[in-house]
């Protein structure tokens, strides 16, 4: 396992981003464009654990504007 620690900046607000991705992850046809979305932000974290965290197969949590979880990648 490895965590991964996605931070905020000006543009981004980190868990609100991602509490969008996840939702539209829910619906099938929409999934592929949720992880180009979260993979061109996050480009340093692997398709595998964008895949993990946007399923909610782990679980995350926010520190301050950060978001934290742990996958395989």
């Amino acid at each position: 396992m490895t965590t991964y620690r996605l931070g905020s900046s000006p543009a981004v607000h980190t868990p609100g981003l991602i509490a969008w991705a996840i939702n539209g992850y829910a619906f099938e046809a929409d999934r592929d464009q949720m992880r180009k979305v979260i993979g061109a932000t996050f480009s340093t974290v692997p398709a595998q654990a964008i895949d993990q965290l946007l399923s909610k197969a782990v679980p995350y949590t926010v520190e301050d504007e950060t978001v934290v979880f742990d996958a395989e990648g």
